[in-house]
């Protein structure tokens, strides 16, 4: 589906306001996990390294978002991804950033290389 241009103010509000959910590093980490398979909050916390009161916290986050669901199974709240399309966007940024990073390392290789010549 084609985004209409100009984009209306409406629908720029809300591309923000996905791009805000998925502004922080901890959130983007817990996609990834959950990527291939539903995670408990506790495997969660273990896996990031981070505390059960911060991954629920960004949890909540991405369940009101969409982002992911969750379900009880006994007294573990278990989370998977609700909206795949989260992982179009991952992709596309992953991908520039990718490029970005091989065309810097290249420069930077070349400097030293050409560097190393002066001498």
């Amino acid at each position: 589906m084609a985004v209409p241009h100009p984009i209306p103010a409406d629908l720029a509000e809300l591309i923000a306001q996905r791009f805000r959910v998925m502004g922080d590093p901890l959130r983007i980490r817990a996609l990834d996990l959950l990527r291939e398979e539903e995670l408990s909050v506790g495997e969660l916390t273990e896996r990031l390294g981070a505390s059960q009161q911060n991954v629920s916290k960004h949890l909540g986050v991405l369940l009101q978002a969409g982002i992911v669901s969750r379900r009880k199974e006994g007294t573990s709240s278990i989370y998977a991804i609700a909206d795949r399309a989260v992982f179009d966007l991952c992709e596309q940024v992953c991908g520039g950033l990718q490029q970005q990073l091989s065309e810097l390392t290249a420069l930077l290789g070349e400097a030293g290389a050409s560097a190393e010549a002066d001498r």
